[in-house]
């Protein structure tokens, strides 16, 4: 499939995310026609609810990871926040940037940026802002970002080494990145690929660990540190649809798997 047939396939899909809620989510995948209902979007995500600054309304359970707790955003700093959805992390983060600060949310779903503004019209926040734009090609200035984050969206992008780059580009001298994202570690079978893909959307894009990394120190970044990694366990009834008892023994003991992982990386 071509990278802009896959952004398309995105953008509806998100967009008709956006027009549910967390719940909805969780009960019954997106709701929107066409998605199969064994797909669950909330497998990846972390409970935000002892967070400072979180908002329920902004918070669509598509995340897969915490990103803002490891990401070392301080009072007054410029934050930027990839994919930012319905706005839950720019929330976050604005929480600790405070008045002085300023956080841009990126993203190229029209949905989800109404949702996100209406979120926003109800806090009030004059220094958070919601830009319309695709991660490849930022429409931002460079060198105007303290600190950017991410949470379960880079996996989705095509060219992941464009999106390292413009990270890289938008980064003030000194900036750094922190994003949760979602890869494999080892070969994933295709055929138990595909059933991943319909227990978890967000494994549509996700790519092997070590790859990931390397894309990023390809890019320049320092420092590339993984803060935390999750397993995300697979039901045994999804593997048995595809598997034998000894195929799904053999995949345990070679430690293949999908995996949520927290990482940061630091501009020079």
């Amino acid at each position: 499939m071509k990278a802009n047939d896959l952004k398309l396939i995105v953008k509806e899909k998100y967009g008709e995310i956006a027009t549910q809620s967390k719940q909805q989510n969780e009960s019954s995948c997106c709701g929107a026609t066409g998605c199969c209902s064994s797909v669950d979007y909330t497998v990846f995500s972390e409970s935000y609810n002892k967070i400072e600054g979180y908002n329920p309304d902004a918070d669509l359970g598509l995340g897969c990871g915490i990103p803002t707790q490891f990401a070392g955003i301080r009072k007054g700093d410029h934050v930027l926040d990839l994919g930012s959805g319905a706005g839950n992390d720019c929330f976050v983060a604005r929480s600790i940037v405070g008045d002085s600060g300023r956080v841009i949310g990126l993203d190229f779903t029209d949905a989800m940026l109404a949702k996100a503004n209406e979120n926003n019209n109800k806090l009030g926040f004059t220094n958070v802002e919601f830009v319309k734009g695709d991660i490849e090609e930022m429409p931002l200035p460079d060198k105007i970002i303290d600190v950017v984050v991410s949470n379960c969206v880079l996996n989705l992008v095509p060219d992941k080494d464009k999106a390292f780059s413009q990270i890289m580009r938008v980064l003030k001298p000194g900036g750094h990145f922190c994003v949760s994202d979602v890869v494999i570690k080892g070969n994933l079978p295709d055929k138990l690929r595909k059933n991943a893909e319909m227990y978890a959307g967000c494994v549509s894009g996700a790519i092997e660990m070590a790859d990931y990394i390397q894309i990023i120190e390809k890019q320049g970044f320092k420092d590339v540190t993984i803060h935390k990694q999750k397993e995300i366990e697979i039901p045994v009834a999804v593997l048995t649809e595809i598997m034998s008892e000894k195929e799904i023994a053999d995949f345990r003991e070679e430690n293949i798997g999908i995996y949520s992982i927290t990482v940061s990386g630091f501009k020079n």
